[in-house]
C-alpha cells in the first residue's frame, strides 16, 4: 500500500492578491494597502489641481484673479498688514524651516530615534525636491501687478511656502504628539501646526507673489508627502514588532517618549 504524497494546494486554495492585500490576518499587507489608498486619495485632488492650472481652465484662472486683486487693493491700503505678511512670509519661509526640521533630526538623533529621524529627513527631502521639480513642470507665471508690495523670483505652482510649512508642521505635529499628554497642550499644538501651515500660505497671496491655487496646491502636496511617508513609518515599525499606533493620535513613534532607542 502506498503512502500518500504531501498534499499541495490547488490553485482554489491559494489566496488572490487582493484577498492577501485585505486579508486582517496579514497585518502588514492590510496595512499598506490602506496607506497607500490614503496617500493617493490626497495625491489625486493635487493632480486635477495642477491639470487645470496647466490647461489654464477660466474658472480657475477668474477665481485667482479675482482673489488676487482683492487682496492686493487691501495691501495697498494697509501697509502695516503688507509689514506683517512679509514678517511672517520671512520668518516661516523654506530655509529656516529646513533649519528647524535639521534641528529635529540632530535633537532625535541625540537620543538614539534614529528611524524617526530618518523618517523626519525623508518627509523633508522628498516634499523639498518634489516642489522644485514640478515648479519647472507645471511653469505657470507668477500674478503680474501693476503695483506689487513684494517680489519673488521663479515659478508659481506649487507655492514652495505653503508646501515646506505643511511639511514642517506635519512633522512637528507628529513627532511631538506623545509629549502633548491628553490635555490643552494637544490643542496647542495642533492649533500652532495649523496656523503655521494656513497663515504661511496666506501671507504668499496677500504679498500678491502666489496665486491661491498655487498655495492650494502646495497645502495637498505637502499633505501628499506627509501622509505617504507616515503611513510607510508605521508599517515599517509595525512590521519590526512595535505595537501598532494612530498617528493622528499618537504620533508616529509614541515610544521614543520613554524609551527613546527604540523608535
Amino acid at each position: 500500500m502506498s503512502t500518500p504524497g504531501p498534499r499541495t494546494l490547488a490553485p482554489a486554495d491559494t489566496p488572490s492578491w487582493r484577498q492577501r492585500r485585505l486579508d486582517p490576518d496579514h497585518s502588514l499587507g492590510l496595512r499598506l494597502t490602506l496607506a497607500a489608498t490614503a496617500a493617493f486619495l490626497v495625491l489625486v485632488p493635487f493632480a486635477l489641481l495642477a491639470l487645470l492650472v496647466l490647461g489654464a481652465w477660466p474658472p480657475l484662472r477668474r477665481l485667482d484673479t479675482t482673489v488676487t486683486d482683492a487682496l492686493h487693493g487691501y495691501a495697498l491700503d494697509h501697509s502695516a498688514w503688507v509689514t506683517l505678511m512679509r514678517s511672517w512670509t520671512e520668518v516661516f519661509g523654506p530655509m529656516p524651516l529646513r533649519a528647524v526640521a535639521l534641528l529635529v533630526v540632530i535633537w532625535l538623533l541625540r537620543r538614539g530615534a534614529r528611524r524617526l529621524a530618518l523618517w523626519v529627513t525623508t518627509t523633508m527631502v522628498v516634499g523639498g525636491l518634489m516642489g522644485p521639480l514640478l515648479k519647472l513642470l507645471v511653469g505657470r507665471d507668477r500674478p503680474e501687478l501693476l503695483d506689487p508690495v513684494a517680489r519673488a523670483a521663479g515659478y508659481s505652482f506649487p507655492s514652495g511656502h505653503a508646501l515646506n510649512a505643511t511639511l514642517t508642521a506635519g512633522v512637528l505635529l507628529l513627532v511631538f504628539l506623545p509629549y502633548a499628554g491628553r490635555g490643552a497642550w494637544r490643542v496647542v499644538l495642533w492649533v500652532a501646526a495649523v496656523l503655521l501651515t494656513v497663515v504661511t500660505g496666506l501671507s504668499r497671496v496677500a504679498l500678491g507673489v502666489h496665486f491661491a491655487s498655487d498655495v492650494f496646491g502646495g497645502w495637498l502636496l505637502g499633505a501628499a508627502v506627509v501622509a505617504a511617508t507616515t503611513a510607510a513609518f508605521t508599517s515599517w515599525r509595525a512590521h519590526t514588532g512595535l505595537r501598532p499606533v494612530h498617528p493622528a493620535r499618537d504620533g508616529v513613534a509614541p515610544e521614543v517618549e520613554r524609551h527613546p532607542g527604540e523608535a
